[in-house]
């Protein structure tokens, strides 16, 4: 079991290293935004190369940031039912989620798009814009890490469920913890 969560410290560790790295894009994309607008509306020019590199930040920013993301509950879904639950009901949605939705997914990224990047690397693709960057082709990489890092933290969220539902979520780190409902009120209270 220690081995398990041991896992799943790991995966964590490495989403939380690559989401906190490439979050700090977003403050890129706000500055060459800006920039481009500012040249355009002040002083009517524009690079075409700027305009594309907005937009690739801001993919390889969501594409990296998807494990992380999935590690910290950021991701949408429904939780009428999720929130109020018991933390092994939790775990059992989270393995049955990973197991049968969120790994198959990743595959099917993974199996239909490595192709397409392969190709992109093949003859070095870049913008399809006339004076556009470069290096097209290292941005639909980031599909690949993507698929990667989410199945990564698939796998954690499946292993962080076989140790709740072994009855050691003592093992997980606290952010990685379902709650203490297992906790008395009177005691829950005293907090």
């Amino acid at each position: 079991m220690r081995a398990l969560a041991l896992a799943v410290r790991a995966i964590s560790g490495l989403n939380a290293i690559v989401g906190s790295v490439f979050s700090w894009l977003s403050l890129g994309i706000v500055a060459v935004c800006f920039t481009v607008v500012v040249l355009r509306y002040v002083f009517a020019t524009s690079f075409v190369w700027m305009q594309d590199l907005y937009i690739w930040q801001n993919g390889a920013m969501f594409t990296a940031v998807a494990g992380f993301a999935l590690m910290r509950g950021d991701h949408v879904r429904v939780d009428i039912f999720y929130r109020p639950a018991r933390a092994k009901t939790k775990a059992l949605v989270d393995l049955f989620g990973s197991l049968f939705f969120l790994l198959p997914f990743c595959f099917v990224v993974y199996r239909y798009s490595m192709p397409f990047v392969q190709r992109a690397w093949s003859y070095r693709e870049g913008s399809a814009n006339v004076g556009g960057m470069e290096g097209l082709f290292i941005l639909k990489t980031f599909i690949i890490a993507f698929v990667v890092l989410l199945a990564l933290q698939g796998i954690a969220m499946i292993l962080r469920s076989i140790l709740v539902l072994g009855g050691r979520n003592d093992l997980l780190p606290p952010t990685q913890r379902y709650g203490d409902d297992d906790v008395p009120a009177a005691i829950e209270g005293a907090h």
